[in-house]
């Protein structure tokens, strides 16, 4: 076996820094979107606004456009995956985010249905669902960006990173929406200032897009290029024929974590305040408060991963979730503030160790040559089918059943589904990236890139 560890140019702190922050930006775009659109006040006025009825279905409605993204996130995936390992990462980045961004955007541009009638939930959808099929290449490729440029020692710090972005773009949604809405009356926001977050979306993105075109492509795909072992085609069948099986241990993993994800940051926010009957305002400023000390402690753990592993952390998060899940719900409902924040901040806590570790994990799971498409694919099929349609479905089972404990019921569900695939990929602290090899990793903790 030949080892390509050892043909990697090691890459200076500084490029790594540059290259882990452009990659966080494109989260931080996506997840800018979803704080914005599930927020309690904004969520009830796009609702509002863009469909006929409002009143008591106006965020159901809303939950509803941030899930039809999700719909044609696989075929983002298919698409933009495959084609990032045959033009290279950064190309397809520089697109993903734009379109993100400008999307997002220009939701704050279009007309309300009493102005234009129904061409104004046309455009909406259509808008979401480019944005979707754009996200759907975003995530698989900015791990993967990340990945192939943090040194073989530390990718578990530098890969936590990536949900850094995440929760940072999260919180900087909720803190325009507090200010948005501690800003002007209720009738004001329905009427106009609803469109003012969405507007800064299109800044966040230009950001991104301008430190990922500053950044040449990573060292692994360049090297696969110099060999001349990149695929001229985009290798959608290779990806599928060759990876099939570490594809649906991905999907199994991603189950998990993608309706933990959601469960926590789009559907608890209308759970506090549909449900809980909490203050619009209140839930936003307590999973503001939760999400800051996330921030705080993932660069820690994902660095704790480099020294006892990923599968550890990653076990862990599943059993806890399958055992907490339920006391943590019931914490919410006993009518104590402190209490709900200790239930919230429990299942937040597990949500933190899968967060910690899923960027250096899921690329480490696939070969350079269909990484990214690989990546991507099972990550996309995994969130449209139970991610991005989590927030609907609870809130609709809870609206069905008048059972408030759906939310634990689903995420112990998960739980027990993850565990098995969990327990079937192979451990990757330690093992260079480049030395993954088609359908298995040589899991030998042989360090290598500094």
């Amino acid at each position: 076996m030949t080892e390509p560890a050892a043909q990697t140019r090691e890459v200076d702190p500084r490029t790594v820094k540059r290259a882990v922050l452009a990659s966080a930006m494109g989260n931080a775009t996506e997840w800018f979107d979803y704080g914005v659109f599930t927020s309690g006040a904004i969520a009830t006025s796009i609702g509002t606004v863009f469909f006929p009825g409002g009143g008591s279905t106006a965020v159901l409605k809303s939950l509803a456009l941030v899930a039809i993204g999700f719909v044609v996130r696989p075929f983002g995936g298919a698409f933009f995956g495959p084609l990032g390992d045959k033009i290279g990462r950064q190309r397809v980045l520089a697109l993903t985010i734009l379109l993100m961004s400008g999307c997002t955007f220009l939701v704050g541009c279009v007309p309300t249905y009493s102005s234009i009638g129904f061409a104004a939930p046309v455009l909406v959808v259509l808008l979401r669902l480019i944005q979707g099929f754009s996200t759907g290449g975003e995530y698989g490729g900015a791990a993967t960006f990340i990945a192939e440029y943090a040194p073989t020692k530390r990718r578990g710090f530098w890969g936590s990173f990536l949900e850094f972005g995440t929760l940072a773009g999260y919180v900087l949604g909720n803190i325009v929406v507090l200010a948005v809405t501690l800003s002007f009356s209720a009738d004001q926001v329905e009427s106009w200032a609803w469109r003012i977050p969405f507007f800064i979306a299109l800044p966040l993105g230009l950001i991104g897009l301008y430190l990922r075109t500053k950044l040449e492509d990573t060292p692994e795909f360049k090297r696969l290029e110099a060999a001349g072992e990149k695929a001229e085609k985009a290798p959608l069948g290779e990806t599928l024929a060759r990876n099939w099986r570490m594809i649906l241990n991905l999907v199994g993993i991603v189950l998990l974590l993608n309706i933990a994800d959601y469960m926590l940051l789009t559907t608890m926010p209308t759970y506090f305040t549909d449900t809980l009957k909490i203050n619009d305002n209140t839930s936003t400023m307590i999973i503001i408060g939760v999400e800051l000390v996330q921030m705080a402690l993932i660069a820690p753990l994902g660095a704790l991963s480099d020294r006892i592993g990923r599968k550890p952390m990653l076990l862990t998060a599943a059993i806890g979730f399958l055992v907490v899940s339920y006391p943590a719900i019931k914490l919410m409902q006993s009518g104590s503030l402190a209490l709900l924040i200790l239930g919230f901040g429990a299942v937040a806590l597990l949500l933190l160790l899968m967060l910690a570790v899923i960027g250096s994990t899921f690329p480490a799971m696939f070969p350079t040559r269909v990484r990214y498409g690989s990546f991507a694919i099972g990550y996309n099929v995994s969130t449209s089918l139970f991610g991005g349609t989590c927030g609907v479905i609870v809130t609709a089972l809870i609206h069905s059943t008048g059972n408030e404990d759906w939310p634990a019921f689903y995420l112990m569900i998960a739980a027990v589904i993850a565990i098995v695939p969990i327990m079937l990929i192979p451990e990757t602290a330690r093992v260079p990236i480049a030395q993954v090899e088609q359908e298995k990793v040589v899991t030998s903790p042989v360090v290598a890139e500094g």
